[in-house]
C-alpha cells in the first residue's frame, strides 16, 4: 500500500513539474495532442496559477476589500460594520465569519508573537475587548477558536478538547447576542464533530438550526461531516442524510447537490478503476449537482462550492465540456473543497484545469467553441 501511494504521489508530482522541465529545455520536446501540457489555459482567459485566490471559493469583493483593510491597518471596525450589515439568515454571513476567523488564525500562525512582537490577529482580540456585545465579533471569535483547535491540536488530546470547550462557550455567548442567527449553531456543528456529541445532543443542536435556517447549505455541509464514516456515523447514514435533504429541497436550492459531497467524503483511498467515476452512484450525484447548479441563483454564495466539487468529479469522469462550463464560472478563486485539502490548493486546481482544457481540445473543443 505504501509503495502504491508513493507511485501515485510521484505521478502527480511529475504532472506538475514536467512543464517546468520542458520549458527549461527550450520547448524542444514535442507534446502529444490531448496532453495537459499541449493546452494553454490562458487561451481561455483563465487566471495564472500564481494569481489564484485561495481565500474564498468565489468572488465577494466587499469582503476582500474589508479583509485587506483590516489586515493592513489592524483595525477591526470595517469588519464589524460589514457583518452588522450582512443578513443573518443567509449563507453570506456564515462565509464572512469563516473568512475573518481564518484570516486571524493565519495571522497568528505566521506571527505567534513573543517578547518584542505582537501576535498576529490582534485586531480580533481588540474587537472582542472593545465591543463585547457585538454579535459579529462574538461569532468570529468562536469560529477562530474552532479553527485554532483543528489547526494546532490533535482530536482526542487534552489540548484539542480544552480549545473546543472554550469554543463551545464562545458559541453560547454569540447565540445569546443574536437569538435568530443560525451562525453560532453552525459553528457548533464542528465542535460537535470534534468533541463527539451524542446523537441526542447533535439532534438537539440540529433542530436549533432548522428552526432558524432550514435550507442553510453551509449548515448541511457541516452536519454531513458528523454523519460520515470517518467521524460518528457511517456511509449509509451520510448518504441518507444527504439524500433526504436533497429530496425536500425546494427548486433553486443547492441542497440537491449534497449527495455529491457525501460521495466525496467516502471516496476509496486508492481507486485505479476509471469507470468508478461513471458508476451509477457517482453519475446520479453528479447529475443532481449539475441540476442544482443550473437552477440556483447565480449569486448564491454557496454555488461556487458546488461548482468546484463538480470540476473534481467531471474531470475524473472525462466529461470535458461540462467541466469547462463550470471552470468559466469559478476560475480565479480556489478556496473550496477539494483543493483546500491540498498543501497547495492553487496547484491542485491548476492541474485539474489543465487536464480539462487538454481533454476538451482533444475532443475538438477550442476557445471559440466554449460558451460564454
Amino acid at each position: 500500500m505504501a509503495i502504491l501511494w508513493l507511485l501515485m504521489a510521484l505521478l502527480m508530482l511529475s504532472l506538475v513539474l514536467l512543464p517546468v522541465f520542458r520549458r527549461r529545455r527550450g520547448g524542444i520536446e514535442q507534446v502529444p495532442p490531448g496532453h495537459p501540457d499541449a493546452a494553454d489555459p490562458a487561451a481561455y482567459g483563465f487566471v495564472r496559477q500564481e494569481e489564484l485566490d485561495v481565500r474564498l471559493p468565489g468572488p465577494d469583493e466587499d469582503l476582500l476589500d474589508v479583509l485587506d483593510l483590516v489586515q493592513r491597518t489592524q483595525d477591526y471596525r470595517a469588519a464589524a460594520q460589514l457583518l452588522a450589515g450582512t443578513e443573518s439568515e443567509g449563507e453570506t454571513r456564515w462565509q464572512r465569519v469563516q473568512a475573518f476567523a481564518g484570516a486571524a488564525a493565519l495571522e497568528l500562525q505566521q506571527r505567534p508573537g513573543g517578547v518584542h512582537e505582537t501576535p498576529g490577529g490582534q485586531w480580533l482580540r481588540v474587537w472582542r475587548a472593545e465591543q463585547p456585545k457585538d454579535a459579529g465579533g462574538a461569532a468570529v471569535h468562536a469560529e477562530f477558536l474552532v479553527q485554532q483547535a483543528w489547526r494546532t491540536a490533535t482530536p482526542g488530546t487534552d489540548d484539542f478538547r480544552i480549545i473546543m470547550e472554550e469554543a463551545r462557550t464562545a458559541c453560547g455567548e454569540a447565540a445569546l447576542l443574536a437569538p435568530g442567527d443560525p451562525v453560532p449553531y453552525v459553528i457548533e456543528l464542528s465542535i460537535a464533530r470534534g468533541l463527539g456529541y451524542s446523537r441526542d445532543e447533535f439532534e438537539q443542536l440540529w433542530l436549533k438550526i432548522l428552526d432558524r435556517a432550514p435550507q442553510h447549505m453551509g449548515a448541511h455541509l457541516a452536519a454531513l461531516h458528523y454523519w460520515c464514516e470517518k467521524w460518528h456515523g457511517s456511509r449509509e447514514q451520510a448518504y441518507s442524510f444527504a439524500e433526504a435533504a436533497a429530496a425536500r429541497a425546494p427548486r433553486g436550492s443547492l441542497l440537491a447537490a449534497l449527495p455529491l459531497f457525501a460521495v466525496f467524503e467516502h471516496l476509496p483511498e486508492v481507486n485505479l478503476v476509471a469507470s468508478f467515476y461513471r458508476s451509477e452512484v457517482v453519475t446520479k450525484a453528479i447529475h443532481g449537482a449539475l441540476h442544482a447548479s443550473h437552477a440556483a441563483d447565480p449569486d448564491d454564495p454557496t454555488l461556487p462550492h458546488v461548482r468546484h466539487l463538480l470540476i473534481y468529479f467531471l474531470v475524473r469522469a472525462e466529461r470535458w465540456a461540462e467541466t469547462m462550463d463550470q471552470l468559466i464560472h469559478v476560475d480565479g478563486h480556489v478556496g473550496a473543497l477539494p483543493w483546500t485539502l491540498s498543501l497547495d490548493p492553487a496547484a491542485a486546481f491548476a492541474l485539474h484545469r489543465a487536464l480539462a482544457v487538454a481533454g476538451y481540445e482533444a475532443n475538438g473543443g477550442s476557445p471559440a467553441t466554449l460558451p460564454g
